[in-house]
């Protein structure tokens, strides 16, 4: 696989926000730690804190939730290594989406590989896990019911409510049958686990087991029973929310616009085939949307009775995930980066080490076919990233005959207005507006002579433009980047080694956009 490079900023992407973290823009400084390059890791293993105590639970929660899967020695070396106090972790967190759900998850996971090998190599004296945080506890399951494969998109239709971890994976059998080959890592994933948790433990584990990834449900009571002092501080003074509140408007002073909003209460309530937000109104702790209601005193014994209930949102999730993981950096997407900006003075608060921010990899993966087709335009890297309207307006720029454009013309036909209107202003003046007006005519005219023209010679090379239009459509379908669309079942059917190749391709500390080529 050939790989070259392309600047973020130059796709034009991506929003200014992301770039100027990317940029290490000085103002952007006080919301965040340490820079995303490996030589940070020292100094933020030693700001990592980690209890013995919280490391035996999480290595119990692990050893359960992998009882009946396939462990690979890798693994297996990784969830023993958890147990000591030279282990840290590099995690990435995504949604349960359908058949892994846009490409770009599948760079997610590669990236947290290959920056474990990295800071291995680079540290030695420590041992790296890399982690797949499954979102079970999202309730959104629009976000999660559909995958683009092979230009068509599957659509899962399931009627089932909550956290989507716990749905049913009984009615994704359609879905199995309408797939234009059956793919035996998810016949067996969604076959023979019967929730979407377990499910997509399988199939992750499966793609990536053998190098090491750690998948970890946090949908556990013992998990949650260490973040019980955070659930009752947030239910009792709303910490969160002045907090966060504060930083999204110091964010907006500097022209940020933010990416998440804090409520009062930052806790959902969590339970079979329910996730609603836990709200306060007179002095009663109410289940929004549904009848259940809760005194202060109750409430708070419910939280040591079961933890389990009490599902953090977008604001306090982070902060569960790095009070139960020894987890030195956090891999994101760009909007995931931009949220975790705003929480700074919330870890801050709960005396916990903010992570690293490390951006997941970028990539744009061309077969041999898409290249061949491209190369007869010979766009460079970057060139690939203009719009589909400007790589044709370059094309008939370069393949058109001279007369396509009348530039000349109207400096021409400027020069001769100009003349009449100096000869009208000695004549007599009132004539300047009148000849102004017939100037605007004729200028007017000559663009819609340019206009035919241009559109005979769009007729002329039609071929090319719809070929030039065809292989933008195949890369960057509906106009968007290609990992935020196309399943990476596109490639891996054809493929099988894609994986193994990503994972050889892709640097997971050189911010850029890789071009794979095969």
């Amino acid at each position: 696989m050939q790989v070259t490079k392309v600047n973020l900023q130059d796709t034009h992407s991506f929003s200014q926000f992301f770039i100027d973290y990317l940029s290490d823009k000085k103002e952007l400084a006080a919301f965040y730690g340490l820079r995303p390059e490996i030589d940070s890791f020292g100094e933020q293993i030693k700001k990592k804190s980690f209890s013995m105590t919280h490391r035996k639970v999480l290595c119990q929660v692990l050893e359960d939730q992998y009882e009946g899967y396939e462990v690979a020695s890798a693994l297996a070396g990784n969830l023993s290594d958890l147990g000591l106090d030279n282990t840290y972790t590099v995690t990435t967190g995504h949604q349960l989406n359908i058949f892994t759900g846009p490409l770009y998850f599948i760079y997610k996971i590669v990236t947290v590989i290959n920056a474990c090998k990295e800071l291995k190599a680079k540290y030695p004296d420590s041992n790296f896990v890399p982690v797949y945080w499954m979102a079970s506890e999202d309730h959104d399951f629009d976000e999660i019911s559909y995958f683009n494969l092979f230009g068509k998109k599957y659509q899962w239709a399931c009627q089932d409510q909550g956290g989507v971890g716990r749905l049913s994976t009984a009615s994704l059998e359609g879905l199995l049958a309408e797939l234009p080959e059956k793919v035996e890592l998810f016949e067996q994933a969604y076959r023979n686990h019967g929730n979407l948790a377990d499910a997509v433990r399988c199939y992750v584990n499966d793609l990536f087991g053998e190098e090491g990834l750690v998948v970890l449900d946090a949908d556990d009571d013992r998990l949650k029973a260490l973040f019980a002092p955070v659930i009752k501080d947030d239910l009792l003074h709303h910490t969160a929310n002045k907090l966060v509140e504060q930083t999204n408007q110091e964010l907006l002073d500097l022209g940020y616009k933010t990416q998440i909003f804090p409520r009062e209460i930052n806790f959902f309530y969590l339970d079979e085939g329910l996730r609603e937000r836990i709200i306060k109104e007179d002095g009663q702790y109410k289940v929004n949307n549904t009848n259940l209601t809760f005194s202060e005193e109750e409430i708070l014994a419910l939280v040591d009775s079961n933890p389990e209930k009490f599902s953090p949102n977008v604001v306090m999730r982070p902060l569960y995930q790095e009070m139960i993981l020894p987890n030195l950096a956090y891999v994101g997407g760009p909007a995931e980066v931009i949220y975790w900006l705003q929480l700074g003075k919330v870890f801050e608060k709960y005396e916990t080490a903010f992570p690293i921010l490390l951006p997941r990899n970028f990539a744009l993966y061309i077969n041999k076919s898409l290249q061949k087709k491209a190369d007869k335009f010979a766009w460079s890297d970057t060139e690939l990233f203009k719009s589909t309207g400007d790589l044709q307006e370059a094309y008939l720029l370069q393949h058109a005959d001279d007369s396509m454009s009348l530039n000349g013309e109207v400096e021409d036909l400027q020069k001769v207005f100009d003349q009449l209107i100096a000869k009208a202003e000695v004549i007599d003046g009132s004539l300047v507006g009148f000849i102004s007006a017939e100037h605007a005519k004729s200028v007017k005219s000559l663009d819609n002579i340019g206009k035919r023209l241009k559109k005979s010679e769009e007729k002329k090379h039609e071929v090319a433009l719809k070929q030039i239009e065809g292989v933008k459509e195949k890369l960057f379908p509906g106009g968007g980047l290609q990992e935020r669309h196309d399943n990476f079942l596109n490639f891996y059917i054809n493929n099988p080694n894609f994986i193994q190749e990503l994972i050889g391709a892709l640097e997971p500390f050189d911010l850029k956009m890789h071009v794979l080529k095969e």
